[in-house]
Protein backbone atom coordinates (compact mmCIF):
# COMPACT_ATOMS: atom_id res chain seq x y z
CA UNK A 1 0.00 0.00 0.00
CA UNK A 2 1.16 2.95 -1.45
CA UNK A 3 1.88 6.07 1.45
CA UNK A 4 -1.07 8.16 0.17
CA UNK A 5 -3.38 5.03 -0.06
CA UNK A 6 -2.62 4.29 3.59
CA UNK A 7 -3.11 7.71 4.30
CA UNK A 8 -6.45 7.97 2.81
CA UNK A 9 -7.93 4.86 4.85
CA UNK A 10 -6.75 6.28 7.94
CA UNK A 11 -8.54 9.66 7.41
CA UNK A 12 -11.50 8.63 5.19
CA UNK A 13 -10.30 10.99 2.65
CA UNK A 14 -10.09 10.07 -0.68
CA UNK A 15 -8.61 12.22 -3.69
CA UNK A 16 -11.62 13.32 -6.15
CA UNK A 17 -11.29 11.44 -9.37
CA UNK A 18 -10.66 13.84 -12.54
CA UNK A 19 -13.50 14.53 -14.97
CA UNK A 20 -13.86 15.47 -18.02
CA UNK A 21 -17.48 15.87 -18.56
CA UNK A 22 -18.28 18.35 -15.47
CA UNK A 23 -16.11 21.04 -13.93
CA UNK A 24 -14.59 20.06 -10.21
CA UNK A 25 -16.55 21.21 -7.36
CA UNK A 26 -15.85 24.49 -6.11
CA UNK A 27 -14.17 24.12 -2.33
CA UNK A 28 -17.27 25.98 -1.44
CA UNK A 29 -19.73 24.10 -2.73
CA UNK A 30 -18.10 20.73 -2.14
CA UNK A 31 -17.99 21.65 2.09
CA UNK A 32 -21.83 22.51 1.77
CA UNK A 33 -22.94 19.22 0.48
CA UNK A 34 -20.71 17.81 3.25
CA UNK A 35 -22.31 19.90 5.36
CA UNK A 36 -26.13 18.33 4.22
CA UNK A 37 -24.63 14.84 4.04
CA UNK A 38 -23.37 15.08 7.80
CA UNK A 39 -26.76 16.29 8.60
CA UNK A 40 -28.87 13.66 7.15
CA UNK A 41 -26.57 11.33 9.37
CA UNK A 42 -27.04 12.91 12.53
CA UNK A 43 -30.95 14.14 12.01
CA UNK A 44 -32.88 11.66 10.32
CA UNK A 45 -36.35 9.40 10.38
CA UNK A 46 -37.23 6.08 9.66
CA UNK A 47 -41.29 5.83 9.29
CA UNK A 48 -41.45 2.79 11.41
CA UNK A 49 -38.96 4.05 14.61
CA UNK A 50 -39.87 7.20 15.11
CA UNK A 51 -43.50 7.72 14.15
CA UNK A 52 -45.55 5.53 16.96
CA UNK A 53 -48.09 4.44 14.59
CA UNK A 54 -50.41 2.16 17.13
CA UNK A 55 -50.30 4.76 19.56
CA UNK A 56 -54.10 5.67 20.75
CA UNK A 57 -53.25 9.58 19.70
CA UNK A 58 -53.18 8.19 16.32
CA UNK A 59 -56.02 6.65 15.71
CA UNK A 60 -57.60 7.77 12.92
CA UNK A 61 -61.77 8.24 13.67
CA UNK A 62 -63.82 9.09 10.79
CA UNK A 63 -65.53 11.62 13.38
CA UNK A 64 -62.66 13.43 14.80
CA UNK A 65 -62.94 17.16 13.89
CA UNK A 66 -59.10 17.53 13.53
CA UNK A 67 -59.63 16.32 10.25
CA UNK A 68 -61.38 19.37 9.12
CA UNK A 69 -59.61 20.98 7.14
CA UNK A 70 -56.92 23.94 8.15
CA UNK A 71 -57.38 27.13 7.06
CA UNK A 72 -53.72 26.45 5.28
CA UNK A 73 -55.66 24.91 2.35
CA UNK A 74 -57.62 26.71 0.31
CA UNK A 75 -60.56 25.08 0.41
CA UNK A 76 -60.08 25.22 4.03
CA UNK A 77 -61.46 28.37 4.23
CA UNK A 78 -63.62 28.49 1.24
CA UNK A 79 -66.83 29.77 2.21
CA UNK A 80 -68.90 26.43 0.42
CA UNK A 81 -66.83 24.19 2.20
CA UNK A 82 -67.26 25.94 5.43
CA UNK A 83 -71.34 26.03 4.67
CA UNK A 84 -70.83 22.06 4.77
CA UNK A 85 -71.86 19.76 7.50
CA UNK A 86 -69.38 18.56 9.56
CA UNK A 87 -69.09 14.68 8.82
CA UNK A 88 -68.62 15.88 5.28
CA UNK A 89 -66.47 18.55 5.80
CA UNK A 90 -64.73 15.53 8.18
CA UNK A 91 -64.61 13.09 4.87
CA UNK A 92 -63.51 15.84 2.48
CA UNK A 93 -60.38 16.54 4.94
CA UNK A 94 -59.39 13.21 5.02
CA UNK A 95 -59.70 12.23 1.28
CA UNK A 96 -58.09 15.55 0.55
CA UNK A 97 -54.96 14.59 3.12
CA UNK A 98 -54.57 11.57 2.07
CA UNK A 99 -54.54 12.48 -1.66
CA UNK A 100 -51.79 15.44 -1.27
CA UNK A 101 -49.84 12.72 0.42
CA UNK A 102 -50.30 10.38 -2.62
CA UNK A 103 -49.19 12.74 -4.91
CA UNK A 104 -46.47 13.45 -2.72
CA UNK A 105 -45.42 10.01 -2.62
CA UNK A 106 -45.68 9.74 -6.32
CA UNK A 107 -43.49 12.99 -7.15
CA UNK A 108 -41.15 11.46 -4.58
CA UNK A 109 -40.87 8.43 -6.34
CA UNK A 110 -39.95 9.65 -9.58
CA UNK A 111 -37.81 11.69 -7.45
CA UNK A 112 -35.57 9.28 -6.68
CA UNK A 113 -35.09 7.60 -10.04
CA UNK A 114 -34.53 10.37 -11.55
CA UNK A 115 -31.45 11.47 -8.74
CA UNK A 116 -30.65 7.67 -9.70
CA UNK A 117 -30.15 8.00 -13.05
CA UNK A 118 -28.47 11.52 -12.58
CA UNK A 119 -25.64 9.86 -9.71
CA UNK A 120 -25.04 6.82 -12.44
CA UNK A 121 -22.31 8.51 -14.26
CA UNK A 122 -21.22 11.06 -11.81
CA UNK A 123 -17.14 10.61 -11.18
CA UNK A 124 -15.87 9.03 -8.84
CA UNK A 125 -14.71 11.62 -5.98
CA UNK A 126 -17.99 13.21 -6.83
CA UNK A 127 -19.21 15.08 -3.40
CA UNK A 128 -22.97 15.31 -5.44
CA UNK A 129 -22.64 11.38 -5.02
CA UNK A 130 -23.02 10.97 -1.44
CA UNK A 131 -25.43 13.57 -0.68
CA UNK A 132 -27.90 12.67 -3.51
CA UNK A 133 -27.96 8.90 -2.19
CA UNK A 134 -28.73 10.06 1.11
CA UNK A 135 -31.58 12.38 -0.54
CA UNK A 136 -33.04 9.33 -2.06
CA UNK A 137 -32.99 7.24 1.05
CA UNK A 138 -34.82 9.98 3.15
CA UNK A 139 -37.65 9.74 -0.13
CA UNK A 140 -37.70 6.39 0.17
CA UNK A 141 -38.56 6.69 3.87
CA UNK A 142 -41.14 9.40 2.93
CA UNK A 143 -42.96 7.30 -0.02
CA UNK A 144 -43.33 4.49 3.13
CA UNK A 145 -44.23 7.61 5.65
CA UNK A 146 -47.39 8.51 3.58
CA UNK A 147 -48.62 5.11 2.17
CA UNK A 148 -48.74 3.90 5.58
CA UNK A 149 -50.55 7.07 6.55
CA UNK A 150 -52.93 6.32 3.57
CA UNK A 151 -53.74 3.56 4.38
CA UNK A 152 -54.82 4.23 7.94
CA UNK A 153 -56.92 6.65 6.73
CA UNK A 154 -58.58 3.68 4.09
CA UNK A 155 -59.23 6.48 1.63
CA UNK A 156 -58.39 4.77 -2.20
CA UNK A 157 -57.34 7.90 -3.84
CA UNK A 158 -55.38 8.23 -6.87
CA UNK A 159 -53.03 11.29 -6.29
CA UNK A 160 -51.92 12.56 -9.83
CA UNK A 161 -54.04 12.14 -12.46
CA UNK A 162 -53.69 10.66 -15.66
CA UNK A 163 -52.73 13.68 -17.46
CA UNK A 164 -50.16 14.56 -14.44
CA UNK A 165 -48.86 11.35 -15.03
CA UNK A 166 -48.28 11.47 -18.66
CA UNK A 167 -46.36 14.95 -18.42
CA UNK A 168 -43.69 13.24 -15.79
CA UNK A 169 -42.34 11.64 -18.90
CA UNK A 170 -40.02 14.67 -19.05
CA UNK A 171 -38.13 13.94 -16.01
CA UNK A 172 -36.43 11.26 -17.65
CA UNK A 173 -34.97 12.96 -21.08
CA UNK A 174 -34.35 16.28 -18.48
CA UNK A 175 -32.05 14.16 -15.95
CA UNK A 176 -29.87 12.92 -19.47
CA UNK A 177 -29.81 15.96 -21.54
CA UNK A 178 -30.67 19.39 -19.41
CA UNK A 179 -30.15 18.12 -15.55
CA UNK A 180 -30.57 21.79 -14.56
CA UNK A 181 -34.04 21.61 -15.74
CA UNK A 182 -34.34 18.35 -14.22
CA UNK A 183 -33.65 20.28 -10.70
CA UNK A 184 -36.04 23.26 -11.52
CA UNK A 185 -38.44 19.91 -11.53
CA UNK A 186 -37.43 19.18 -8.53
CA UNK A 187 -37.99 22.33 -6.82
CA UNK A 188 -41.31 22.51 -8.54
CA UNK A 189 -42.89 19.72 -6.83
CA UNK A 190 -40.72 20.48 -3.47
CA UNK A 191 -41.34 24.04 -2.96
CA UNK A 192 -45.42 23.85 -3.38
CA UNK A 193 -45.93 21.13 -0.56
CA UNK A 194 -43.11 22.44 1.91
CA UNK A 195 -44.75 25.86 1.80
CA UNK A 196 -48.42 24.54 2.30
CA UNK A 197 -47.00 22.31 5.21
CA UNK A 198 -45.41 24.95 6.91
CA UNK A 199 -48.34 27.37 6.63
CA UNK A 200 -50.00 24.58 8.16
CA UNK A 201 -47.23 23.66 10.87
CA UNK A 202 -47.29 27.68 11.62
CA UNK A 203 -50.62 28.35 11.88
CA UNK A 204 -52.78 25.43 13.01
CA UNK A 205 -52.98 24.48 16.61
CA UNK A 206 -55.32 21.56 16.61
CA UNK A 207 -54.11 18.95 13.80
CA UNK A 208 -54.47 15.61 14.13
CA UNK A 209 -50.83 14.07 15.80
CA UNK A 210 -50.67 11.85 13.01
CA UNK A 211 -50.96 14.45 10.16
CA UNK A 212 -48.23 16.51 12.74
CA UNK A 213 -45.84 14.66 13.30
CA UNK A 214 -46.11 13.27 9.29
CA UNK A 215 -45.56 17.03 8.27
CA UNK A 216 -42.94 18.01 10.64
CA UNK A 217 -40.66 15.17 9.54
CA UNK A 218 -41.26 15.90 6.04
CA UNK A 219 -40.42 19.78 6.39
CA UNK A 220 -37.33 18.73 8.28
CA UNK A 221 -35.52 16.74 5.98
CA UNK A 222 -37.12 18.37 2.93
CA UNK A 223 -35.15 21.56 3.98
CA UNK A 224 -32.13 19.64 2.87
CA UNK A 225 -33.45 18.86 -0.17
CA UNK A 226 -34.52 22.08 -1.27
CA UNK A 227 -31.31 23.66 -0.14
CA UNK A 228 -29.13 21.57 -2.29
CA UNK A 229 -30.92 21.94 -5.28
CA UNK A 230 -30.99 25.77 -4.63
CA UNK A 231 -26.68 25.47 -4.07
CA UNK A 232 -26.92 22.71 -7.37
CA UNK A 233 -28.67 25.63 -9.74
CA UNK A 234 -26.88 28.16 -7.97
CA UNK A 235 -23.47 26.70 -9.28
CA UNK A 236 -24.49 25.40 -12.29
CA UNK A 237 -26.61 28.23 -14.48
CA UNK A 238 -23.87 30.41 -14.36
CA UNK A 239 -21.39 27.79 -16.15
CA UNK A 240 -24.46 26.82 -18.61
CA UNK A 241 -24.25 28.43 -22.38
CA UNK A 242 -26.02 31.45 -23.21
CA UNK A 243 -28.74 29.97 -25.21
CA UNK A 244 -29.29 27.46 -22.21
CA UNK A 245 -29.73 30.18 -19.83
CA UNK A 246 -32.44 31.85 -21.43
CA UNK A 247 -34.29 28.87 -22.43
CA UNK A 248 -34.09 27.84 -18.46
CA UNK A 249 -35.11 31.26 -18.09
CA UNK A 250 -38.70 30.76 -19.54
CA UNK A 251 -38.95 27.14 -18.09
CA UNK A 252 -38.19 27.89 -14.60
CA UNK A 253 -41.37 30.05 -14.08
CA UNK A 254 -43.77 27.96 -16.44
CA UNK A 255 -42.10 24.99 -15.18
CA UNK A 256 -42.66 26.14 -11.42
CA UNK A 257 -46.56 26.93 -12.31
CA UNK A 258 -47.30 23.39 -13.61
CA UNK A 259 -45.94 21.78 -10.89
CA UNK A 260 -47.68 23.70 -8.51
CA UNK A 261 -50.90 22.25 -10.06
CA UNK A 262 -49.75 19.00 -9.96
CA UNK A 263 -49.37 18.48 -6.63
CA UNK A 264 -51.88 21.26 -5.00
CA UNK A 265 -54.90 20.85 -7.28
CA UNK A 266 -57.11 18.53 -6.48
CA UNK A 267 -57.81 15.46 -9.47
CA UNK A 268 -61.75 15.23 -11.06
CA UNK A 269 -61.64 12.27 -8.65
CA UNK A 270 -61.49 14.82 -5.66
CA UNK A 271 -64.75 17.14 -7.46
CA UNK A 272 -67.22 13.88 -7.87
CA UNK A 273 -66.33 12.01 -4.69
CA UNK A 274 -68.11 15.05 -3.13
CA UNK A 275 -70.13 16.69 -5.58
CA UNK A 276 -68.04 19.86 -5.35
CA UNK A 277 -69.26 22.82 -8.07
CA UNK A 278 -66.65 23.78 -10.91
CA UNK A 279 -66.87 27.07 -9.58
CA UNK A 280 -65.40 26.66 -6.55
CA UNK A 281 -62.25 24.21 -7.75
CA UNK A 282 -61.75 27.67 -9.87
CA UNK A 283 -62.20 29.98 -7.49
CA UNK A 284 -59.80 27.60 -5.05
CA UNK A 285 -56.93 27.29 -8.12
CA UNK A 286 -56.58 30.39 -8.49
CA UNK A 287 -58.86 32.91 -9.73
CA UNK A 288 -59.92 34.88 -6.62
CA UNK A 289 -57.79 37.67 -5.14
CA UNK A 290 -57.24 35.29 -2.15
CA UNK A 291 -56.13 32.43 -3.69
CA UNK A 292 -54.03 34.30 -6.48
CA UNK A 293 -52.17 35.51 -3.20
CA UNK A 294 -51.27 32.11 -1.66
CA UNK A 295 -49.92 30.91 -5.48
CA UNK A 296 -47.97 34.28 -5.57
CA UNK A 297 -46.61 33.63 -1.98
CA UNK A 298 -45.26 29.63 -2.92
CA UNK A 299 -42.77 31.18 -5.39
CA UNK A 300 -40.84 33.74 -2.91
CA UNK A 301 -37.64 31.85 -2.70
CA UNK A 302 -37.73 30.49 -6.27
CA UNK A 303 -37.76 33.84 -7.09
CA UNK A 304 -34.85 35.14 -5.13
CA UNK A 305 -33.00 32.03 -6.56
CA UNK A 306 -33.84 32.58 -10.40
CA UNK A 307 -32.71 36.60 -10.17
CA UNK A 308 -29.56 35.28 -7.74
CA UNK A 309 -28.83 33.24 -10.94
CA UNK A 310 -29.73 35.50 -13.56
CA UNK A 311 -32.34 33.83 -15.12
CA UNK A 312 -34.67 36.75 -14.80
CA UNK A 313 -34.95 38.07 -17.81
CA UNK A 314 -36.77 40.80 -19.78
CA UNK A 315 -38.66 37.57 -21.36
CA UNK A 316 -38.26 35.10 -18.08
CA UNK A 317 -40.36 38.43 -16.26
CA UNK A 318 -43.27 38.75 -18.77
CA UNK A 319 -43.84 34.53 -17.76
CA UNK A 320 -43.74 34.45 -14.23
CA UNK A 321 -45.74 37.71 -14.55
CA UNK A 322 -48.37 35.79 -17.53
CA UNK A 323 -48.55 32.98 -15.56
CA UNK A 324 -49.60 34.72 -12.02
CA UNK A 325 -46.62 33.86 -9.98
CA UNK A 326 -44.39 37.05 -10.01
CA UNK A 327 -43.93 39.10 -7.28
CA UNK A 328 -41.36 40.36 -4.42
CA UNK A 329 -38.26 37.67 -3.99
CA UNK A 330 -37.72 36.25 -0.43
CA UNK A 331 -35.30 38.44 1.30
CA UNK A 332 -33.83 34.87 3.06
CA UNK A 333 -34.96 31.37 2.84
CA UNK A 334 -38.15 30.37 3.88
CA UNK A 335 -39.16 33.79 4.93
CA UNK A 336 -42.72 34.01 5.57
CA UNK A 337 -45.10 35.27 2.69
CA UNK A 338 -48.03 37.97 3.11
CA UNK A 339 -50.67 34.84 2.53
CA UNK A 340 -48.77 32.63 5.76
CA UNK A 341 -49.47 35.62 7.34
CA UNK A 342 -52.31 36.49 6.92
CA UNK A 343 -53.41 32.33 7.17
CA UNK A 344 -51.77 33.31 10.74
CA UNK A 345 -54.65 35.67 11.78
CA UNK A 346 -57.76 34.66 10.39
CA UNK A 347 -56.82 31.14 12.37
CA UNK A 348 -56.07 33.14 15.52
CA UNK A 349 -59.20 34.59 15.06
CA UNK A 350 -61.26 31.33 14.64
Amino acid sequence: MTLSMENAVNTGQYPAAASKDAAAPSDAYAETLKTLSEGSVRKHFDPFEDIDWDSPDFRVDPTDRRWILPKADPLGRHPWYLAQPEDKQIAIGMWRQANMMKVGLQFENLLIRGIMQYVFDLPNGDPEYRYLTHEATEECNHTQMFQEAINRIGADVPGMDSVTRKLTLAIWPAVRYYPDWFFTMVLGGEEPIDHMQKSVLRAERDLHPMLQRIMQIHVAEEARHISFAHEHLTRSIPQSSFIKRQVLSVLFPATMRVMCDMILVPPAEFRKEFDIPKSVIKDLYWRTEESGETLRGIFGDVRALAKKTGLMTPVGKVVWKVLGIDGRESRFRSEPSRDQAHIANITRAA
